[in-house]
């Protein structure tokens, strides 16, 4: 086996962590202030809990994969000798794509569902307010979904890339082991 795909490995899984690390820093500083002074945060909406758990299990992880894939891009041999850590890497990698994945999904639909929807609720709200103030408010609160759905935009580059780092670790996996085991 080449030293490229190691070293891809390597790669990939720096640019999952910092996917995960921006997406869920931008999540974080996502909130604003209405006109009657109270503030939304990321938190106060669940599905974007989520998206923010999904991306710190994915940097987590990431950051947990980081010394051991080091070690294997640098000497071509793993640090754990035995079958566990291809193993290991094997199934771990596909749960933690799909943990980002199950967050993209989420603060998308979330995230395009809900700014739809204030927009036809501030609407409604809006009957007998001055048009300037309705303005200003929805312009706020398209913004604060606006962050919310570019974050888990960096997160869906944070999937891919951990998608690809679970291609490269099935076929480190499989190069690994002869015709019959």
């Amino acid at each position: 086996m080449s030293k490229a795909i190691p070293a891809l490995v390597l790669v990939f899984r720096i640019l999952t962590l910092a996917a995960c690390v921006a997406s869920g820093l931008l999540l974080v500083l996502d909130n604003f202030k209405d006109e009657d002074g109270d503030r939304l945060h990321f938190y106060d909406i669940i599905t974007f809990r989520h998206v923010l758990s999904a991306a710190a299990i994915g940097a987590a992880y990431s950051l947990l994969q980081l010394p051991f894939n080091i070690y294997y891009a640098c000497t071509n041999k793993r640090l754990i000798r035995n079958r566990s850590m291809p193993e290991f890497d094997f199934y771990s990698d596909k749960v933690v794509t799909l943990v980002l994945a199950s967050g993209v999904g989420a603060g998308f639909a979330a995230g395009f569902e809900l700014k739809k929807f204030f927009k036809l609720l501030l609407q409604v709200a809006s009957l007998g307010i001055d048009y300037n103030n309705f303005d200003q408010e929805l312009a706020k609160y398209n913004d604060f979904f606006e962050k919310a759905i570019i974050s888990s935009g960096i997160l869906l580059v944070g999937a891919v890339c951990m998608a690809v780092v679970s291609i490269l670790t099935s076929i480190t996996r499989t190069s690994n082991s002869g015709f019959f085991g």
